[in-house]
């Protein structure tokens, strides 16, 4: 490859690539939890609906509202229950609401990051037409043709729908890899930056679970981010290394924690009685 020029990867559908070039490897929500959740969600708002013509009609016949008054409040609560309330439910629960708790997904950015009010408000205004108009038709013709299961508010918007009730990964129980025995002992590692030290231990836990080879290109953009940090850079492969900065970092903070903890439990001792023959004051 010419010097200087970017190397190009391939994105897989089910991967998302960060603002840090790295890529991760997602799992979207499948096209029929998808539906039951927007099932879910249509239920509900339509429960809303009957709920607010029943009252509104036993008003009316009560003569406590004025019958003109009924049409300007419906056209207000249609407003409420399509737009205003999924656009406040879901930038204020960060892209969840009743239908997508139930079945375990929440809606996000392309990149993976946290969905906004713009989002919402584009999803929303996009889901009268695609859910409430149509039945849900149009959503449904558009999920089942995209990658993703994403709807044509989520194109619109730059969002889908990401899966949040996974099974939980065993512990994986990191240790210095064998190879790295020797380093390990004269190794400086600096303190990573947050951000970095979070995607680490998040690739050390889930490496295993990876697509190979996303799995590889994140080990290897990883391990250029961490070796600016690490004196000397072992001579290992990529996710080797990974696992060995990761684990004796691991290892030394979670030494001074216990150092810390024993110098405030020292200081925070009761006092022990006198010796005898020593008068308490």
């Amino acid at each position: 490859m010419p010097e200087g020029r970017p190397a190009l990867v391939d994105i897989h559908q089910d991967e998302v690539l960060t603002g840090e070039a790295v890529a991760l490897d997602v799992q979207p929500t499948g096209f029929f939890m998808r539906a039951l959740g927007v099932i879910i969600d249509m239920l509900l708002g339509m429960v809303m609906l009957v709920l607010f013509a029943l009252g509104a009609g036993w008003l009316v016949s009560s003569g406590a509202l004025d019958g003109n008054v009924v049409p300007i409040l419906t056209i207000v609560m249609l407003v409420l229950v399509m737009v205003v309330i999924p656009t406040v439910v879901e930038t204020v629960s960060h892209g969840r609401s009743l239908g997508r708790l139930a079945v375990g997904a929440r809606i996000v950015r392309t990149d993976g990051g946290a969905a906004g009010f713009r989002h919402a408000f584009i999803r929303a205004l996009t889901g009268v037409f695609e859910l409430w108009f149509t039945l849900g038709a149009v959503a449904a013709l558009v999920g089942a043709f995209t990658p993703r299961s994403q709807r044509l508010g989520d194109l619109l918007a730059g969002t889908y729908s990401e899966r949040t009730r996974t099974p939980r990964l065993p512990d994986p129980g990191l240790g210095i890899p064998p190879a790295l025995a020797e380093w390990a002992a004269v190794a400086d590692v600096a303190r990573l930056p947050e951000p970095l030290s979070r995607r680490l231990a998040q690739f050390a836990r889930s490496a295993t679970s990876m697509e190979p080879t996303a799995r590889a290109r994140a080990a290897a953009s990883l391990a250029r981010e961490a070796a600016g940090y690490v004196s000397p850079v072992p001579a290992a492969d990529p996710e080797t290394f990974l696992i060995g900065v990761v684990a004796l970092r691991r290892e030394r903070e979670l030494r001074a924690l216990r150092l810390e903890t024993a110098r405030v439990d020292a200081l925070t001792a009761p006092v022990s009685a006198p010796p005898r023959g020593f008068p308490e004051r």
